[in-house]
């Protein structure tokens, strides 16, 4: 399944759902180490305080973006970036959905 994800881009400003604080969007894809196996579509820092030092960043999915507030800068090279990070969600999305296929046939 190959679905179009509108990726923001690196500055965006969010609000999540449930709460108080909003966030700015610094990286992509962010593995919780915690839980190797798990895998967020963004990394964030409080706004306007920012990275406050080590556990003051958070992940999240796109799902749990109630706003946004303010959408990061973007030109060309954002452009083949996000299309590339892309790319790299269709190809998680197709394993995921393979697994599942072989998961149902067991």
């Amino acid at each position: 399944m190959n679905t179009e994800r509108d990726i923001l881009p690196i500055g965006s400003v969010v609000l999540l759902k449930d709460a108080k604080k909003k966030i700015m969007i610094i990286g992509f894809m962010a593995l919780d180490m915690a839980k190797k196996d798990k895998v967020f579509d963004y990394m964030g820092v409080v706004y306007p305080e920012g990275f406050l030092g080590k556990g003051s960043a958070c992940m999240f999915n796109q799902d749990k973006i109630e706003e946004v507030c303010f959408r990061g800068y973007e030109n060309e090279e954002n452009e083949e970036f996000r299309k590339i990070v892309q790319q790299v969600y269709n190809a998680a999305d197709q394993l995921v959905s393979q697994g599942n296929q072989e998961s149902e046939r067991k």
